[in-house]
């Protein structure tokens, strides 16, 4: 029987220290038992007051009797700490962090954690887009092979409690975010990167720091270690200069002579200028776009070690696609709408946009993260027939498609994109309902995060969802 002897002496190590838990998010709130239940002095930290935390939470702690620091200031109490998890909103340079680790407080994450006492292989998925359809695609070609296998992250459970009850024989497959990259300095023995464009700008310093928190998932491997790139992305080509181990590029625009290919309606395993036929595009796959032919690319060169092309190709004809990824919600009157709220960057519904055949009505705008919405306005003007913005974002993307008609406009071409603006969710979809006509598309694809007005893009999508299946 397997013992895992790292949990065993993480567990002995924590007994009777002190343990700081800075913000009770979904990554920190299942430890609040853990650490109790093994002999840590446990005190939880969140910026959040006390009002203003879920009922739930604070039973939790009394139950527990675990000690609490709450509010703007919360961190003023953060002395003399043995162990520090921080949430992946907390950033690791904060004074308070600093301080703590000079005077000796290790300081980790629950994600970083799991890639250290996981007994098994570790597979993290990071990239400005994409991520968690190809997760999810990598998790479900293992699961077809037979392995056990875990997803978590930044999508599903946390795993962190789950590790009891791993063997080295099982595959753990992570989709890992810029904030929970952020600080760490331990990588996953294959890393995946889908892309890199420029977001989270409202939490990260600059782009070059968001760029840093994504090298992260391979900065620490050795040379047994492999990474997948994409090799069409400037900035993840550029990456294959900084690792140490195997690389593995994919592509749908190259090639490529080693790597994984979209060439033509086809996915080719190439090595050594030796390509094998994958899979052909067609209706038995679910989930369309050249966004989603790349993630699946990225998916076949993360498990072609574990998993011959035909399991992978039984896994990828079976796979549906994620919720709130271009979901199909209903068809009405001949105008097919989709949910496509986990678009929270101008590249992720730039995608999504050039999916389409139909001319596209566009529900779009949110929390702004600081990005910039030029890139935006022309995939909207070939693409969509009617603009529906709502949010912070809104000005902007409106703005930046104003400025384009006007530069396009001339005695031989007249754009008209009537621009419709809305104060809630619900007057979006009424408005998209007036305005649509049969044989077009109505794409929720915010562009934007959804802060301003949901907890998160999964509540947001359901929101969306519900008032579509409503109308």
């Amino acid at each position: 029987m397997f013992v895992n002897e790292k949990l065993q002496e993480f567990e002995r190590y924590i007994k009777n220290k002190r343990v700081a838990l800075i913000g009770l998010g979904v990554s920190n709130l299942p430890l609040i038992d853990y650490f109790a239940d093994k002999g840590a002095q446990v005190t939880v930290f969140d910026k959040r007051s006390i009002d203003e935390m879920d009922k739930d939470i604070l039973d939790k702690i009394t139950a527990r009797c675990i000690n609490f620091s709450f509010g703007e200031y919360n961190l003023i109490n953060l002395i003399g700490y043995d162990l520090i998890l921080r949430s992946p909103t907390c950033r690791p340079d904060l004074p308070e962090l600093k301080a703590e680790s000079v005077r000796g407080a290790i300081i980790t994450s629950e994600i970083e954690l799991v890639m250290e006492l996981c007994p098994g292989k570790v597979i993290g998925v990071t990239g400005s887009d994409g991520k968690t359809t190809t997760a999810t695609l990598i998790y479900e070609i293992l699961k077809e092979k037979g392995y056990q296998c875990y997803l978590g992250g930044n999508i599903g459970n946390p795993l962190f409690t789950q590790i009891k009850e791993m063997t080295p024989e099982c595959m753990v497959v992570l989709e890992l975010s810029s904030f929970q990259l952020m600080g760490i300095q331990t990588s996953p023995e294959i890393a995946v990167i889908t892309n890199i464009s420029p977001n989270h700008l409202d939490v990260h310093t600059n782009y070059e720091e968001y760029i840093d928190c994504k090298k992260n998932i391979f900065k620490y491997q050795d040379e047994n270690g492999k990474v997948v790139l994409n090799y069409d992305n400037d900035v993840t080509r550029y990456f294959s200069s900084e690792a140490k181990g195997k690389i593995r590029f994919f592509s749908s625009k190259s090639r490529l002579d080693n790597g994984v290919i979209y060439d033509n309606g086809v996915l080719k395993s190439c090595e050594d200028g030796v390509r094998m036929h994958v899979l052909t595009i067609d209706e038995a796959i679910s989930i369309h776009g050249m966004h989603n032919y790349e993630n699946i690319c990225a998916a076949i060169a993360a498990t072609e070690d574990f998993a011959n092309p035909y399991v992978q190709l039984r896994a990828i004809t079976k796979f549906k696609g994620v919720e709130h990824r271009l979901e199909f919600v209903r068809n009405i009157d001949g105008v097919k709408w989709y949910n496509d709220s986990i678009g929270t960057s101008p590249t992720r519904t730039i995608a999504g946009l050039n999916t389409f055949k139909e001319k596209i009505v566009l529900i779009a705008g949110g929390y702004d993260k600081n990005l910039d919405y030029k890139p935006l306005a022309k995939p909207i003007i070939d693409n969509v027939s009617k603009l529906i913005l709502i949010g912070g974002t809104a000005d902007k993307i409106e703005a930046e498609v104003k400025a384009v008609i006007e530069t396009e406009n001339n005695e031989t071409k007249k754009i008209n994109l009537p621009i419709y603006r809305c104060d809630t969710l619900e007057q979006c979809v009424q408005k998209a309902k007036e305005v649509s006509e049969p044989n077009e598309v109505v794409l929720f694809s915010p562009a934007s995060a959804s802060f301003d007005m949901f907890k998160n893009y999964a509540e947001r999508g359901e929101k969306f969802k519900n008032l579509v299946m409503n109308l």
